[in-house]
């Protein structure tokens, strides 16, 4: 194709991205008679198609090949939930105020723009700053409040409006609160991810899928985050749309039985250790990260595998496209794994997909919080004989000990997941070998120290107040709580970033102007064609709305324009929406197909249009595959 490449000034082509965007109606801001709302936008009749089909196709990618079970919850989640999976308590980030005007800002945006415009901007910055910035750049997820609160004032920035003095940071959570029911008693908030309502199912949907493991269950709908300081257009929202994948699995046995069809799937990939030694991303097949152990194990390698087949059968340029590992100091406290698609745009590389393996943390969490069990069972085919460690506090005891702290004491001696992050391997939880120990210390000493994490303290217990032994018992079947998969899909990045993928310029017939093309595949177009009379003609427009008539009958969207205007003005319009094929009907009995990027054109049979149309569209063929069956056409 005679395209222009990507300009070099990314500010411009993100602005001529934008511009096309905006102008042609993919997205606009919401409520733009009245100034608008930063962080909320609205679809218009292209965008909502682009995002009909990009969900279709992940529907088609993820749940019908994968036999996915697809639910439907509220967005609007009790409190009692969300205090449960830590986001009433944790999820939050640091903001700033401008002391005078009040105006917000996300304290570590105005760090990272400070330090980046210091180190792209200023050509005479010192070795030994520039290296301080890159340091702080490297470690701001690391910053606490009083940390971030200390370079802000150390290096001068103020409110980027005002130039105003600013406030220390503090913690804003970030969901959007309300109430349920007229009387405000009982609290909630509108959800910041779609997981939640997956894992409350879980006893149901494991009960739907005949009690086996391991199974899939996916959601596409609304989330909510009340951003301090949205920007970047789509990229940071308040309101966005998330498909979200809960795989559940034996955390004994993480293999997957279609491991083999993606493991010579080769791509970048950017591992913790090339993060931390300053080395690049590199190609890696997926198949040798997991069997080098970079990848966790082989579901999680297989999740990152079909995410990289989603993402660049949608158009997503497979060279802008990295899988990168968390860090140590990015990773949660409970999760195995996790790695981030990142793709590359104007606005740098950025996080589209989320794939962790989140272990165990959230069925426990949940278990913990509601008292139902979140639970699988493997059955034995015969008893099996196990010794089992008993403690049995003695309550009475402990009652008359530590009174009001007697019950953390017993949940602390039971063995049971921490009461602090529900991990059974937390260094806070007493596990077998840490109650034999202490059993001997007992028996020797008659009392013992012991630690109480939800008291945060140590505490002196007695033999006469716990007994410790070992029973033989059979068993006839394993009980167990499910590690999790999740791969988690932000739906308006990825779309945002097949906008930039896809655009691209050429010069018109006469060479006088640039012109703005969408190269959209046909799997994710808007529309797939356009018909058009080459000339206002009764004959001719009753030949393009029977073409029309035969499109509509396969399921494919197409638009008319019988307007006087010349061809060329009709094909660059529809160039610029990324159409990617164009009818002409210049003949009764046969009409001519453009293709878009190559602008090749083949002549057709009317009754054979929507056919050779469809089986490009659908991936039947390509139309390299159709281009030598008909006779081109020279315009």
């Amino acid at each position: 194709m005679d395209a222009v490449q990507e300009p070099r000034n990314t500010e411009a082509f993100r602005q001529a991205v934008g511009n096309t965007l905006e102008r042609r109606l993919f997205y606009i801001p919401s409520f733009k008679i009245y100034r608008g709302v930063a962080g909320l936008y609205d679809y218009g009749p292209p965008g909502c198609a682009v995002k009909s089909n990009v969900l279709a196709f992940w529907r088609q990618h993820f749940v019908l090949e994968e036999n996915m079970l697809e639910v439907d919850c509220p967005c609007v989640t009790p409190e009692v939930v969300l205090k449960a999976s830590g986001h009433v308590d944790k999820f939050t980030d640091l903001m700033v105020k401008d002391e005078k005007t009040g105006a917000c800002y996300r304290a570590d945006h105005l760090l990272k723009d400070y330090c980046k415009d210091k180190l792209e901007k200023e050509p005479n910055l010192s070795a030994e700053k520039a290296a301080e910035l890159s340091h702080v750049l490297a470690v701001l997820d690391d910053l606490s409040a009083e940390e971030l609160g200390a370079k802000i004032k150390g290096y001068g920035i103020t409110a980027p409006d005002t130039k105003n003095t600013l406030s220390d940071p503090y913690p804003f959570n970030l969901m959007f609160q309300t109430s349920i029911g007229p009387s405000g008693v009982s609290p909630g908030y509108m959800r910041p991810e779609t997981a939640q309502g997956i894992f409350v199912n879980f006893k149901d949907l494991y009960y739907y899928n005949g009690n086996k493991l391991p199974f899939a269950a996916a959601q596409i709908g609304q989330a909510f985050r009340n951003e301090i300081s949205p920007r970047q257009g789509l990229l940071r929202v308040r309101e966005f749309t998330l498909a979200e994948i809960e795989h559940f699995v034996d955390p004994d046995d993480k293999s997957h039985p279609k491991f083999s069809e993606v493991e010579k799937s080769e791509f970048l990939m950017f591992p913790r250790e090339d993060q931390v030694s300053g080395r690049a991303a590199r190609s890696i097949p997926i198949g040798q990260a997991v069997s080098q152990g970079i990848v966790n194990n082989e579901t999680l390698g297989y999740f990152i595998g079909r995410v990289y087949l989603f993402l660049t059968q949608l158009g997503i340029d497979k060279n802008r496209l990295r899988f990168r590992q968390h860090l140590a100091n990015e990773m949660a406290h409970y999760a195995a794994d996790c790695w981030d698609a990142e793709i590359e745009c104007s606005y740098g590389w950025i996080e589209c997909v989320g794939i962790a393996d989140r272990s165990a943390y959230d069925l426990r969490a949940h278990t913990d919080k509601s008292g139902v069990a979140l639970v699988a069972h493997e059955k034995y085919p015969e008893p099996r004989e196990v010794e089992k460690l008993v403690i049995s506090p003695v309550k009475k005891e402990l009652g008359l000990a530590f009174k009001g702290a007697q019950k953390m004491v017993v949940e602390a001696l039971e063995i049971a997941p921490c009461e602090i992050c529900f991990n059974l391997t937390c260094k806070q939880a007493m596990g077998e070998k840490e109650a034999m120990e202490l059993k001997a210390t007992l028996e020797a000493k008659g009392e013992a120290e012991f630690n109480v994490c939800t008291l945060n303290k140590v505490v002196t217990i007695k033999s006469s107040m716990v007994s410790i032994s070992k029973e033989k018992k059979k068993e006839h079947q394993r009980v167990f709580t499910p590690s999790v998969i999740e791969p988690s899909f932000g739906i308006g990045r990825i779309i945002y970033c097949l906008y930039e993928h896809s655009f691209y310029t050429r010069a018109s017939k006469d060479g006088d102007e640039q012109l703005n093309v969408f190269g959209f595949p046909p799997l994710v177009a808007p529309i797939k064609c356009t018909v058009f009379p080459l000339v206002q003609n009764q004959q001719y427009e009753e030949v393009a709305r029977k073409i029309a008539k035969s499109l509509t009958a396969v399921g494919i969207s197409y638009k008319i324009d019988i307007t006087g205007t010349s061809i060329g003005k009709r094909y660059a319009r529809t160039d610029e929406l990324g159409v990617p094929f164009a009818i002409t009907v210049d003949k009764a009995t046969a009409v001519t197909i453009r293709e878009r990027d190559s602008k090749q054109q083949i002549r057709v049979n009317v009754d054979e249009v929507a056919s050779v149309v469809k089986e490009v569209t659908d991936g039947v063929s390509t139309w390299n595959d159709v281009l030598w069956r008909f006779p081109t056409h020279s315009s």
